[in-house]
C-alpha cells in the first residue's frame, strides 16, 4: 500500500527538501511508493499527491501537534478528493520518540546539564495544540530530569524571546532553546534571535522520525477494517 506524508508546508525551500528526504527514506524502508505533499502554503496538496499515487495509500500527518490543519483541514482535503482507498493515521503528536529526539538534538548543540531549557513551539490559539505542546515539554523535562519552561514562537503563549530572558532575571547563568519543529525554515531562525547559549536544530534529520513513519504507516494498516 502507498504511503503520503502530509506536512504544513513552508515558503523555505530548505523544509520542503527535509520532507522530501524523509519521504524517499521511508520509501527504500518500508518497500513501498511513498510521495510528500503540503496542507498550506505550498504544493503539492493532497489532491495534487493522491492524483499521482493510484491505488489504496495510508496518509501520516507528520504535525507535531493535533491543531486545527491535523483534526479538520487535512481530513477536509482528503475527503474532497472523493478517494475511498485512503487511511489516515495519526499525527505525530509529542511521541516519546520525538522526545527523546528534542533532547538528543540539545545535547549535539552543546547544552549542558545544569543549562535552563526552553521548549520552543510554533504556536496555537488551538487548545489540542496547545495541549500537545504542554505534554511534549513535560516529557522533555522528565527525559531531561530537570523542568522545561514551553514557549511559543508565532501564537498562543510567552514567546521564546520572553522566555529566555525571564529565565535569565531568574538566575539562570545559560540557557538552552529545544526546537519542537520538524524543518529549517522562518521558525528556526527566529529561535537563533531569542539570546539563548545553545539553540537545537529541528528534528526532521533524526533517524526517529522516519522511524516513526514506519510506526504509523504500520499501525494504520493493522487498524483497517478486514474485509470477509
Amino acid at each position: 500500500m502507498n504511503l503520503l506524508l502530509v506536512a504544513h508546508g513552508t515558503r523555505d525551500p530548505a523544509g520542503a527538501v527535509v520532507t522530501e528526504r524523509v519521504a524517499r527514506q521511508a520509501a527504500t524502508a518500508l518497500g513501498v511508493r511513498v510521495a510528500s505533499c503540503f496542507v498550506d502554503v505550498r504544493r503539492p496538496s493532497p489532491a495534487d499527491a493522491l492524483a499521482e499515487l493510484p491505488g489504496p495509500c495510508v496518509v501520516v500527518p507528520m504535525f507535531l501537534a493535533a491543531g486545527y490543519h491535523v483534526r479538520v483541514d487535512v481530513p477536509a482535503q482528503l475527503a474532497a478528493t472523493g478517494r475511498r482507498d485512503v487511511l489516515l493515521g495519526p499525527a505525530f503528536g509529542p511521541d516519546p520518540a520525538l522526545v527523546a529526539a528534542a533532547a538528543d538534538r540539545l545535547a549535539e548543540a552543546g547544552a549542558g546539564p545544569d543549562d535552563a531549557v526552553v521548549l520552543a513551539v510554533a504556536g496555537s490559539s488551538d487548545p489540542y495544540a496547545q495541549s500537545d505542546g504542554a505534554k511534549a515539554a513535560r516529557r522533555l523535562g522528565l527525559v531531561l530530569g530537570r523542568p522545561v519552561t514551553l514557549a511559543t514562537i508565532a501564537t498562543g503563549g510567552p514567546r521564546v524571546g520572553e522566555a529566555v530572558a525571564a529565565l535569565r532575571a531568574g538566575g539562570a547563568q545559560r540557557v538552552a532553546v529545544a526546537s519542537w519543529l520538524l524543518a529549517p525554515g522562518l521558525f528556526q531562525r527566529h529561535l537563533h534571535e531569542c539570546d539563548a547559549d545553545v539553540v537545537a536544530a529541528p528534528l526532521a534529520d533524526h533517524k526517529a522520525v522516519l522511524n516513526l513513519v514506519m510506526n504509523r504507516y504500520r499501525a494504520a494498516l493493522s487498524a483497517r477494517p478486514r474485509t470477509a
